[in-house]
């Protein structure tokens, strides 16, 4: 069984991309630790730091691509999971904190002290322990997106009034979360961590441990999701993003398969966001931000949806390209180039850029007539022959 699944759900591509993420996730981590500063091969700390970032993000673009390149469900709130699997962990470092807070405290976290709390909320009780606090990371995102869903499927919310509600979701949690008294550090949220596990999160061994972690989530995820889309069920996702009424005229439940994957896909986010946090040593809710999910969303879009790698290295090329822009003269002009970037391929590469390599190659492999014919197909000029058989 776990070969037929490994060979239907890795082709060339997948498994090109795992192979390169698994050098990559092995090769820096040593060039940072094992080779000396001045050598020209050290690959620097905050560089570590940085890419691990990146994958957190490419891991957040895989789970929305898995609901809205496969399914048809475009979600504007996705931050939202990411967010809250980020606070889960946040959580936890908090509690790992103890006396080593500016106030000293064993048991609460500095600013519950600074506002004159005198006990610690029922729910941070278990967050001391990282097993708890793991199993949080998947519970509550995927919590939240099964009874969301529940509600919105059932009620047959679709296309674009289910993105209107999933971005009213995520503006809500914003505005809960900035509130001091729910406990959670309001405006500045968590930050000041210590250690994860024992190890300092500040030292080099742990950072470079972090981002192989991350890895190692960014290529279980993206095994999941291909198990997923080339499996049967992936076969009636698709027919519901295609022709969602037909596919439940033929007796499928449609509602139950939605909620599905919407609920994996959120846990597959809060995963991102439980690596996210200890590498960049804050979580607060400007994470919430609607603006955050709608940004994923053009991730999905300019590496190429309903690809799955175009959706990991859409993320990682965006996020490398804010970071450089974001940095010199271009800066204050950075939202304009990220829509202009949007338009450019929205227009002139609507498949997204590994759609538009895989629709290039695949017909580099079809005869003249043949390759025509498909892109006549595609821009709706012919209608294919009955049965799908062409002469």
């Amino acid at each position: 069984m776990t070969p037929h699944i490994l060979t239907r759900s890795l082709d060339r591509g997948a498994t090109i991309f795992l192979v390169l993420l698994a050098a990559i996730g092995i090769l820096l981590p040593l060039l940072n630790l094992l080779t000396p500063e001045s050598s020209a091969l050290h690959v620097p700390t905050y560089l570590i730091s940085l890419f691990g970032k990146y994958v957190c993000y490419a891991l957040l673009a895989l789970s929305i691509d898995l609901i809205w390149g496969y399914c048809g469900i475009l979600s504007l709130g996705h931050g939202a999971f990411f967010a809250l699997g980020g606070y889960a962990m946040g959580m936890y470092l908090m509690r790992q904190i103890g006396t080593r807070g500016v106030y000293a405290n064993p048991t609460l976290p500095d600013f519950m002290v600074f506002l004159n709390w005198k006990e610690l909320p029922w729910y941070w009780y278990g967050f001391d322990m990282f097993w708890f606090a793991a199993v949080m990371v998947l519970l509550v995102p995927g919590l939240l997106a099964f009874c969301f869903g529940w509600l919105a499927f059932r009620s047959r919310v679709t296309g674009v009034y289910l993105s209107i509600i999933t971005q009213a979701m995520t503006y809500a949690l914003l505005l809960a979360f900035f509130r001091n008294d729910f406990g959670f550090g309001g405006n500045n949220g968590l930050t000041d961590f210590k250690d994860i596990l024992g190890f300092n999160v500040q030292a080099d061994g742990t950072r470079a441990a972090l981002f192989m972690l991350s890895c190692l989530a960014l290529a279980i995820g993206f095994f999941i999701c291909r198990a997923v889309v080339t499996s049967k069920l992936g076969k009636v996702l698709i027919a519901i993003r295609d022709a969602e009424s037909r596919t439940r005229f033929l007796g499928y439940r449609v509602e139950s398969y939605k909620l599905f994957v919407f609920t994996l896909s959120a846990c597959m986010a809060g995963v991102a966001g439980a690596l996210y946090v200890p590498q960049v040593g804050i979580i607060n809710p400007s994470e919430f931000a609607p603006g955050n999910s709608i940004e994923a969303v053009i991730w999905v879009a300019v590496g190429g949806r309903g690809t799955l790698v175009g959706a990991a290295l859409g993320a990682i090329v965006v996020n490398y390209a804010k970071t450089v822009f974001t940095s010199g003269p271009l800066a204050p002009y950075w939202l304009f180039m990220l829509g202009a970037l949007f338009v450019a391929v929205t227009l002139l590469l609507p498949k997204g850029i590994v759609g538009t390599v895989n629709a290039w190659l695949d017909s580099r492999k079809l005869p003249p007539t043949d390759a025509a014919d498909s892109a006549a197909r595609e821009d709706g000029v012919i209608e294919p022959k009955a049965g799908g058989v062409t002469s």
